[in-house]
Order: structure tokens, then sequence, then C-alpha cells
């Protein structure tokens, strides 16, 4: 014959459990209900893609400007926006103002052009700009060093000591 107690603890032990189930059930539940929830629906556009033109400085040929938006579709509510803009000062302009490159080393002077030449490869571009992957720009090569015949090594000139006449 079983004892009181034990009974008791058992009804306690079978309550506890039946209450765990109870919890799973209910948080599986919950999980199940998110998972069934439909999507929001995105709303399909006509509206093409925005093309952007090239930024204009306010003043200058560097610093804050602004820049044109349009695109197409025949329910776009906006077709044109402007943004503002910014061209780094320090940025090579005749590639660009938008398009930022990283230079090789000046390369040897070539002596019957006199100029040197690098290349720069395309390290970053702002707004979406369409900018060339490699560019290369020359310069003069600056004072040319002119190899000295031989024999006509410098020289000191010694002064040449003043006679006096009498």
């Amino acid at each position: 014959m079983q004892t009181p107690q034990y009974l008791q603890q058992r009804q306690k032990f079978a309550a506890a459990f039946l209450a765990f189930i109870f919890i799973l059930a209910v948080v599986d539940t919950a999980e199940a209900g998110k998972k069934e929830k439909p999507e929001k629906k995105v709303k399909k556009s006509d509206c093409g893609e925005w093309q952007w033109s090239v930024c204009v400085p306010t003043s200058g040929d560097c610093g804050l400007g602004t820049r044109e938006g349009t695109r197409t579709g025949a329910e776009c509510k906006q077709t044109m926006k402007t943004q503002r803009c910014k061209i780094p000062c320090n940025w090579k302009k005749q590639f660009g103002a938008e398009c930022k490159y990283q230079f090789q080393a000046w390369g040897e002077c070539d002596l019957n052009t006199a100029l040197k030449t690098r290349t720069g490869s395309l390290k970053r571009a702002l707004h979406n700009a369409d900018c060339q992957k490699t560019v290369t720009i020359s310069k003069p090569c600056g004072k040319l060093t002119k190899s000295k015949p031989q024999g006509t090594e410098n020289k000191k000139k010694c002064p040449q000591k003043l006679r006096r006449i009498d």
C-alpha cells in the first residue's frame, strides 16, 4: 500500500510534467505562428533605376555640390530629384572628379619624348560613377642629366698670380 506522502509527491510530479509539456506546446505554437505569417507583399513598381549626373561643385572644382537624378516609369511618383554630393579636393580631376586611383611609382624617363609615365588602377568610385579601370598619366622628366664628354672633368681653376709691373 502506498503512503499518502508518496501519492502527493507523485501528483506534484505529474502536474509539473504536464505544465512542462503545456509550455513546450505553447512555445512551439508561437514559433509556428511566426513562420506561417505571410510576409508583407513588396509592391512591384515599374520605376526604373535612378540615373545620376556627375557632381557639380557649388564653387570651384571641388568641395560641396549637387547632382541630378532621373528615372523612368509611367506610375512613378518621383522621376527627378537633386542630391547633395562632395568632390574631394585631393583627387586627380582629369580622370573624373568621382574616381579615385591608386598609382604606381613613376617609370623611367623616355629620352625620346622627355616624359615619364605611371599607371593607376581604380580604387574607389563615388555614387556609382562610370570610371575607367586603369589610367595612365605622363609628365615631363624634369632636369635631364647629360653625360659629360670624357676629358672635361671639373678642374679647379687656379687664379693667376698678378704680376706687378713697375
